[in-house]
């Protein structure tokens, strides 16, 4: 029996994987392969469509296919993705880093110009992109990042060390800005907190509700619990004219606007979209320090 070629696999996973109802079905195919057979890139698919798969590299793909069948993230099979191109390490310890929160580190850069050597605060850091990519990018930065999960915080340690950063970047474990602690106010105040309705339990894509963690998804009956949680702390923890840059469902930051005035240490600075025009972002600064 002839052997199987590499685009006779893909072509066979693509269908399988639109069978299964998997989103973006050749993508993943090409990744899938790319990764299994130890290619550089996707690219390299193209110039090997004639190369015959041997029994074990095919026992390899098998598996992965298997995983991504079951929808089962991309990224956890792989075992990393790209953030603003970083490598991140992503397993089931914490959400998966997606491309359009990186659009929050251009937000930290742009309003932290001219502050040297800023202090800066991610909470919920989950694996650490966010603060990664703040203490890789702005000068002199200093980046604490802190979590609830002991679990999401040593994937974000993992992938600390493995983007080489030291004493830039450090961690805490505690509820929202109870992490924080000593007297050096904050510069800028980063979270991607929880943001889901809990009524949403269930509904959610499966690679969302059967792979990534609960604590990381869910926000309470709006979605907005944990947000409102962390504006009430602000009070009196970051200096005059600090951005905090959150990260919200589009259908809530009309909410968060018009509840502004419960925060009266703090202005409601505007409701922005990421970079495919979807509203994803609210931004506040402290009126008064």
């Amino acid at each position: 029996m002839p052997q199987m070629t590499v685009l006779e696999i893909l072509n066979r996973t693509k269908v399988f994987f639109e069978k299964k109802g998997i989103p973006d079905a050749r993508l993943d195919a090409e990744y899938i392969i790319s990764h299994g057979l130890k290619m550089k890139s996707r690219m390299d698919i193209y110039l090997n469509f004639e190369k015959p798969l041997t029994d074990a590299e095919l026992n390899v793909l098998r598996q992965m296919v298997a995983r991504r069948a079951s929808r089962e993230p991309l990224q956890h099979i792989i075992g990393d993705t790209s953030f603003r191109g970083f490598i991140i390490k992503c397993d089931k310890r914490a959400l998966i880093p997606r491309p359009e929160t990186e659009m929050l580190v251009d937000m930290a850069k742009e309003r932290l110009k001219g502050i040297d050597a800023p202090y800066i605060v991610e909470v919920g850091t989950g694996t650490g992109a966010i603060s990664i990519a703040c203490a890789k990018e702005i000068a002199g930065a200093k980046v604490l990042a802190t979590d609830i999960s002991e679990d999401a915080l040593s994937l974000a340690r993992e992938n600390a060390e493995a983007n080489a950063l030291d004493e830039a970047l450090t961690f805490a474990q505690g509820d929202l800005l109870d992490a924080v602690t000593g007297d050096t106010k904050i510069d800028c105040l980063i979270a991607n907190l929880p943001y889901i309705p809990d009524g949403e339990k269930g509904k959610l894509q499966p690679e969302v509700d059967k792979f990534d963690p609960a604590l990381a998804l869910y926000g309470g009956p709006d979605g907005l619990s944990l947000v409102r949680k962390l504006l009430q702390q602000t009070e009196g923890k970051l200096n005059e004219n600090a951005p905090i840059l959150l990260e919200i469902g589009s259908e809530q930051a009309e909410i968060l606007k018009n509840e502004a005035a419960n925060y009266p240490w703090l202005e409601f600075t505007g409701i922005h979209k990421d970079y495919c025009g979807n509203i994803r972002f609210v931004s506040y600064k402290t009126a008064h320090a």
